[in-house]
């Protein structure tokens, strides 16, 4: 698999409150980038596989509505984890 346990435990390490808090927002925004990182390279080698393009859009989908969720709950962290993972310019 692309991504290990340790790598995980890393992101969640880094973006959430430690690494075993799995459920917060800003850690499943930045795994789900990572993702998103990932699959968007395996596209541009294999621009056929549907089945990815289809997997993309849905995560992509995804990470829009925790995004949405985190700006009406708490801007303070929406704008922290944008700024973080340099979404936006």
């Amino acid at each position: 698999m692309y991504l290990s346990i340790e790598e995980k435990k890393e992101i969640f390490e880094k973006y959430g409150k430690s690494s075993a808090d799995t459920g917060s927002a800003e850690g499943q925004i930045a795994l789900f980038t990572y993702r998103i990182k990932h699959l968007t390279g395996h596209l541009k080698n294999n621009k056929k596989d549907i089945f990815t393009q289809r997997s993309l859009i849905r995560l992509v989908g995804k990470r829009r509505r925790l995004l949405d969720y985190l700006k009406e709950k708490d801007i303070e962290r929406y704008r922290a984890i944008i700024k973080q993972l340099g979404l936006r310019k």
